[in-house]
């Protein structure tokens, strides 16, 4: 499996299709059809085969797929069999928020290490994590095991909070901040401008009313 070839897209719809199977799995479902996962996420069934086939065959014709052992398989292609260490910049609400976001620790991410260069936060608590200075992010790092950094800070400080990240050997940036940042080649990216999917929103609303 090559995963440069696979849309991203698809890596996105997996991981909703992941989730879905899992509430299936709490209300004891045994067998899903690509119909019923389809309904549940808001695809068509042959968007649900054309995702899945990508990876390899599963289910049986006629009969559908064991919710078990996609739940399996589909935890395994996310890179989830195993548990993720996370750092987080910026002990603001966002920070906070996101450090006492459940769905992170669901899924198998969890949050070790809080920073933040603002003094009157250095050193406050936020759910069981405490506040730690930037100087103390490459120890927390290596003592962890951490590939993966949380950006939580203004978009003037970005960038300078993804060179200390790079620099403390992560490999890969989840960035809240509004602003594109410049890292090297070997360092994945992924931006969430909360901004930008409200402005889809109102343009889809304002395009009703033309």
């Amino acid at each position: 499996m090559k995963a440069l070839k696979i849309p991203e897209a698809t890596i996105q719809r997996l991981s909703i299709y992941s989730r879905f199977l899992k509430r299936l799995d709490k209300k004891g479902i045994t067998t899903v059809s690509s119909g019923d996962i389809a309904e549940g996420v808001g695809v068509s069934p042959a968007q649900v085969r054309k995702d899945l086939a990508y990876f390899g065959e599963f289910g049986t014709r006629g009969v559908g797929y064991n919710v078990k052992d996609l739940i399996r398989y589909t935890v395994k292609i996310l890179g989830l069999s195993e548990p993720w260490n996370l750092v987080l910049v910026g002990a603001g609400n966002l920070g906070s928020a996101l450090v006492t976001y459940r769905e992170f620790r669901d899924r198998g991410f969890t949050i070790v290490g809080v920073f933040d260069n603002d003094l009157t936060k250095i050193g406050k608590r936020i759910a069981d994590l405490e506040v730690l200075p930037l100087e103390k992010l490459t120890e927390v790092v290596k003592e962890n095991n951490v590939r993966i950094g949380i950006i939580a800070v203004p978009a003037k400080a970005a960038q300078e909070i993804a060179d200390i990240m790079v620099k403390a050997g992560l490999e890969a940036l989840l960035n809240f901040a509004p602003i594109a940042l410049n890292v090297p080649d070997h360092v994945e990216v992924r931006n969430v401008d909360l901004s930008v999917k409200l402005e889809i929103l109102t343009f889809n609303l304002a395009l009703r009313e033309k």
